[in-house]
């Protein structure tokens, strides 16, 4: 038996005896009381009420399958070949291994905790469990690999307008993968390359982590944001934001694919938060201030010389202070 189910039963709020928990998942009461420290270990609220049972004092936000093909655009459940798991070492690998396996239609892959999560260049990505959403997608490209130039922001600009119309205000784009708030990062996204499975068309696994519920992070080391912490009063689901974002990558990548990145510059520059900030670019001697995006996706550095560009492959930003 898995936590999961357990938290399932308790998610009523009600109270559940031991006795009762244990008939319904076929299990023993002592296999109930070690499922519920379990839970309590990874975040659940449980109380235990003497003589009476368990309740789940916290409100818990169970991904689920059938709620987030509900929640797309009407006829694309068919396109996708959506996997809700438990826990995974990383969507995005969860996604190569059904590629290579011949999943039919767009792989999709969430989970509700990722043991080896990464972020760009090799960095540990944080995925507590039950907080915040983990989504990955295999997005098939033809053409090679030279028609992929700006594609990270191309998605940057997808998961803003999705969380736009969600009521996200004030959503911000950091080159160039990041999502921000006013107050912090929100998320980020991952874009992994699996080569050229023949020739002329591309693999993509665009990897893309929010902060949906998470109120700590020990060991973060800059400010960050989530969606529960921007907007208290929206009741804020996981398979709700999924949902807008598979519909708003779905709706940006036949654009993308057939006029490139063009349209998607001006909607990326609004959004750009080192437009008119002091920049010094990590692993480069470059200086000067942020002026936006070419029409590559490069970011550009007004210097003293003249404006230069920046590869997201070769260098990082980072505002000089």
């Amino acid at each position: 038996m898995k936590s999961k189910a357990l938290i399932e039963l308790l998610s009523d709020g009600q109270v559940h005896s031991g006795a009762a928990l244990a008939e319904k998942l076929g299990v023993s009461r002592t296999a109930i009381w070690k499922q519920i420290r379990r839970a309590m270990d990874e975040g659940a609220d449980i109380a235990t009420i003497r003589g009476r049972g368990y309740q789940l004092v916290s409100r818990v936000d169970l991904l689920d399958r059938g709620a987030v093909l509900d929640g797309i655009a009407a006829g694309r459940e068919e396109e996708l070949a959506l996997t809700v798991l438990d826990e995974v070492d990383s969507t995005n690998a969860e996604v190569v291994r059904q590629i290579t396996a011949g999943t039919k239609g767009i792989p999709v892959v969430m989970a509700d905790c990722q043991t080896s999560g990464r972020g760009r260049r090799g960095r540990v990505w944080q995925s507590p469990r039950g907080e915040n959403l983990y989504l990955s997608m295999g997005l098939t490209f033809h053409g090679g690999f030279g028609v992929l130039d700006g594609l990270s922001l191309v998605l940057g600009v997808a998961v803003a307008n999705a969380l736009e119309r969600l009521g996200v205000p004030e959503v911000g784009l950091k080159w160039p993968n990041d999502i921000f708030l006013p107050d912090g990062k929100l998320g980020g996204i991952l874009v992994e390359l699996q080569g050229e499975l023949e020739e002329g068309v591309v693999q993509v696994i665009a990897g893309i982590g929010l902060n949906v519920h998470m109120s700590r992070a020990d060991g973060v080391d800059q400010p960050w944001s989530s969606l529960a912490r921007v907007c208290p009063e929206t009741d804020w689901t996981r398979n709700q934001v999924a949902s807008a974002i598979i519909d708003a990558v779905l709706d940006a990548v036949p654009l993308f694919s057939d006029v490139g990145f063009a349209d998607f510059r001006e909607p990326w520059q609004r959004r750009d938060i080192f437009m008119g900030k002091p920049l010094q670019a990590r692993g480069g001697d470059v200086e000067g201030v942020g002026c936006g995006i070419d029409n590559a996706g490069n970011y550009q550095i007004r210097t003293q010389t003249g404006i230069v560009p920046v590869r997201a492959g070769e260098i990082s930003l980072r505002v000089v202070l």
